[in-house]
């Protein structure tokens, strides 16, 4: 969209956040999902109703998902990487308060949700992550490592800001934008993000100060 209106601008990541997939805490039974089976349990139409339509040995019992609404970055995310564009399983209880996905998961065994990496780290004694097979067939946990050497993909989502370079003449936009690289580590860490390695907000500083 701001390419076809003729505005440059220049990406800068800050951040990464690890979309994090959550249980009750009493669920005993799943230890690791894989993509695909996320895409079963959340996608429209693929027949599965129950834990035991997952997996074999699973309970039938039906499976509740709670889910961040549409307007959230992390639906966009998770739809992106796990729904493929396709529709959401329409029993999904959507809210754009994090809270009442908690609450929903937290109060049913059979229940299953997601939400940012910095939520679950709140919540981490009332619901439990899922650890999450990768692509080279590693079941991976969340956690600030796993986010930041992108071990725990693909729900380990980068965060970026975006600057229209014209508007780095202007003193207090380069100087804003330069505080924003030189404290995200910061930032990020009090917020319950991950924090970049410091090289690449040094690559990042250096591409700001060319733009200027």
């Amino acid at each position: 969209m701001l390419e076809e209106a003729g505005i440059e601008y220049t990406e800068f990541q800050i951040a990464l956040d690890g979309l994090t997939v959550v249980v009750n805490s009493d669920n005993d039974w799943v230890d690791q999902l894989t993509i695909e089976e996320l895409a079963m349990i959340w996608t429209e139409g693929t027949g599965v109703e129950t834990w035991a339509d997952v997996r074999e040995g699973w309970p039938e019992e039906p499976i509740e998902l709670f889910s961040p609404g549409t307007d959230s970055g992390t639906y966009d995310y998770f739809d992106e990487v796990i729904l493929d564009g396709e529709q959401i399983n329409k029993t999904a209880s959507l809210s754009e308060d994090d809270n009442v996905l908690v609450q929903g998961v937290s109060g049913s065994a059979n229940a299953i949700g997601y939400f940012g990496y910095a939520y679950f780290l709140e919540n981490s004694d009332i619901v439990k992550a899922v650890p999450i097979v990768n692509g080279e067939g590693v079941a991976v946990t969340p956690n600030d490592t796993t986010v930041q050497d992108g071990s725990y993909e693909p729900l380990s989502r980068p965060l970026f800001i975006y600057v229209k370079n014209d508007s780095l003449q202007n003193e207090n936009v380069y100087e804003f934008t330069k505080y924003t690289l030189e404290n995200a580590a910061d930032m990020a860490a009090e917020v319950g993000y991950v924090a970049l390695p410091a090289e690449s907000y040094e690559a990042a500083l250096t591409t700001l100060e060319g733009l200027k």
